[in-house]
């Protein structure tokens, strides 16, 4: 096994471990009854579809717990929230985009704390067995009543909440 390399989050603003955070406490609160759990940036997935090469989101919905290896989760979450900074936001874009695509997760938040806005997206499967991804809604101020989890709907966080940053 070769040596991972290390994101260098030191440059990451306060700010976006607040909106981690935020998302993590509310929708934990609401989560406990279930066989889910919501975790933070401190959890890592390993999947044979990415050679094995260890991801972190910023905050995950997991359902099947027991699918592990050693430190890490085999299975795939059903959703995954990424907080944009300037080191990573391309890399969540692109790379890791395509590998939550691909394992299949069913629902990405890519959240710009600094623009105060929310991309959807969904991952779906076409009848060739490729999956794709599409914006299934932006949410801003202007439409921040539209917040929701596509996948979990009865779990709730209001856009408020989320961005509760100072």
């Amino acid at each position: 096994m070769g040596v991972l390399p290390i994101v260098d989050m030191s440059k990451a603003y306060i700010e976006h471990s607040m909106v981690i955070d935020n998302f993590v406490i509310k929708i934990g609160n609401q989560i406990n009854d279930s066989l889910c759990r919501v975790f933070s940036d401190g959890v890592q997935y390993q999947w044979k579809e990415n050679d094995d090469k260890v991801i972190i989101p910023d905050a995950s919905i997991m359902c099947n717990i027991r699918d592990r290896r050693n430190v890490s989760f085999t299975g795939v979450p059903r959703f995954v929230m990424e907080v944009l900074s300037d080191a990573t936001e391309k890399y969540d874009r692109t790379e890791k985009m395509d590998v939550y695509k691909n394992v299949g997760v069913s629902e990405y938040w890519i959240v710009d704390w600094r623009k105060k806005q929310v991309e959807i997206y969904m991952f779906d499967w076409k009848e060739d067995d490729t999956s794709y991804s599409y914006l299934f809604k932006t949410v801003t101020e202007q439409n921040k009543d539209d917040l929701q989890l596509v996948m979990f709907p009865n779990l709730k966080i209001t856009f408020d909440e989320l961005f509760d940053i100072g």
